[in-house]
């Protein structure tokens, strides 16, 4: 099993990420309620629990197994339980999934749907000195080799996210310039992140929540997109969809196992498994796979229009982790103030993992936008949004420093280079791609069109936040 390293975001003192003895990963035991509260329950000579029964014999309880969403309903423990991977999120179940579509009838068998991040592609592309478009094509291949039958990459579902939040951004705004409104919340914050979105709901709560944007990821849009409207086109249902998604952290395995991307009527969630750069690598380097020796295949075409599939890996421009902050930043200077921004020039302030980039008008400052990356960027915004002296309109925020380029699950070959020089490496690779602007995809307006109505947006483009408070239960007192 690989060694699993959320992001830092995730790995603070104040979350009581450290688990004693007393605090073992589990849930308690469960005991029939009939029994009562007079019921003895005693530690067995194996160490699991027994209960006393009314004959005198013990009966040994069944101890409840903890799950990913379970994790991500309590304050403590998933941050120091870096090890203990989801049986359901991982390389093993993966392909458990695949090798058993093998002794099935073709009537019965699932359709495998694999989703991959632009990330990942560049850190393939890195470690293995060949470009991204190669990369993809390789990644590719050998997820049709393990058996996958459709591999999409990502940039769709990267330009609906771009455009929903440019559009929100702009409600937001106006809602927040206009006098007679109440509702002043701003800046609005990136919501792709999950390690951020999962920190702010444990430590800030109802305080932060309100200011971060509500639009899904890109890998919960593409989710909502497998299951939901591919399952459509193929006349399956979203149970003969198991979907996959390569992803460059680890953070991702939370994000797919909330409960606000699970489908009760079916059981099912948007994404199936999330496997990360490193593992995928390390189970080429199991099965004796050399990487640049995998058969290139196509990516596969969502529709007959999709030209980015079919012909060139593109990217967005701005930062490796989606260009928010580029983006939202040109469109709001358009339409707000009409003035055509071409490139848009983020200056990094007191350290390159935060930038900053402004718009003027006659000398008056009217826009200011941020990327703030790392935990001690996030946590100076987050103090100076307490302290009301947070001067922003739009921050992009990620976890990681220097962004999802840089996710903790990326591939790293060579230890001995300095992290900067391989992020800057990773950057440059990432810039050798052709970009695209989310407005010219023709998919994207067909999806608008026959998809995302404006009944369907909110279902399958935006989610909720909760607030989730500290364990106060007798157990978790540290006596």
């Amino acid at each position: 099993m690989i060694s699993s390293g959320f992001s830092g975001a995730l790995k603070l003192a104040d979350l009581d990420d450290f688990i004693t003895p007393s605090l073992e990963c589990i849930k308690p035991v469960e005991f029939e309620k009939s029994i009562g509260t007079g019921a003895k329950i005693k530690i067995g000579t194996d160490g699991s629990y027994e209960q006393e029964t009314k004959d005198g014999k013990n009966e040994k309880l069944k101890q409840v197994e903890i799950s990913l969403t379970d994790c991500l309903a309590c304050s403590g423990c998933i941050t120091s339980a870096e090890t203990v991977l989801v049986q359901q999120q991982s390389t093993d179940e993966m392909m458990r999934i695949l090798n058993s579509q093998k002794n099935i009838t073709e009537n019965n068998q699932k359709i495998i749907v694999v989703s991959l991040s632009i990330q990942s592609c560049v850190s393939f592309a890195l470690s293995n000195n060949i470009s991204v478009q190669q990369a993809a094509l390789k990644i590719c291949g050998y997820f049709k080799q393990l058996g996958a039958n459709l591999v999409y990459d990502l940039k769709l579902a990267e330009d609906i996210a771009l455009l929903e939040s440019q559009e929100e951004f702009m409600e937001r705004y106006q809602s927040a310039n206009n006098t007679k409104s109440k509702n002043k919340i701003l800046p609005m914050l990136a919501s792709s992140c999950p390690g951020w979105v999962c920190y702010a709901e444990k430590t800030h709560g109802h305080f932060i929540l309100p200011y971060i944007s509500r639009v899904k990821s890109p890998q919960q849009i593409m989710g909502s997109l497998i299951k939901d409207y591919i399952s459509k086109l193929k006349n399956v249902s979203r149970k003969d969809i198991y979907h996959i998604t390569l992803m460059p952290c680890f953070d991702k395995k939370l994000e797919a196992s909330r409960e606000q991307f699970f489908d009760v009527n079916s059981q099912t969630k948007d994404v199936d498994c999330v496997v990360t750069s490193i593992e995928i690598d390390a189970l080429m380097i199991k099965d004796n796979m050399k990487f640049n020796d995998i058969i290139s295949e196509k990516l596969d075409a969502i529709s007959d229009s999709d030209y980015i599939c079919n012909a060139q890996l593109l990217s967005n421009s701005g930062s490796g982790s989606g260009g928010y902050a580029y983006h939202i930043f040109r469109h709001a200077a358009q339409k707000l103030f009409n003035i055509n921004v071409e490139q848009v020039l983020f200056t990094p302030l007191r350290n390159l993992d935060i930038k900053e980039a402004t718009l003027e008008i006659d000398g008056v400052i009217v826009l200011r936008f941020a990327i703030a990356n790392g935990f001690r960027n996030i946590q100076n915004l987050v103090q100076k949004l307490k302290s009301k002296r947070c001067y922003y309109d739009y921050v992009e925020i990620m976890a990681c420093p220097s962004g999802c380029l840089n996710g903790g699950a990326q591939v790293k070959k060579n230890e001995l280079k300095l992290n900067r020089e391989f992020i800057n490496e990773l950057e440059t690779k990432y810039d050798e791609l052709p970009k695209a602007m989310p407005s010219d995809s023709i998919d994207v307006q067909k999806l608008y069109t026959e998809w995302l109505n404006e009944n369907n947006k909110n279902k399958y483009l935006y989610t909720t936040y909760r607030e989730i408070k500290k364990n106060d239960q007798a157990l978790s007192i540290k006596w």
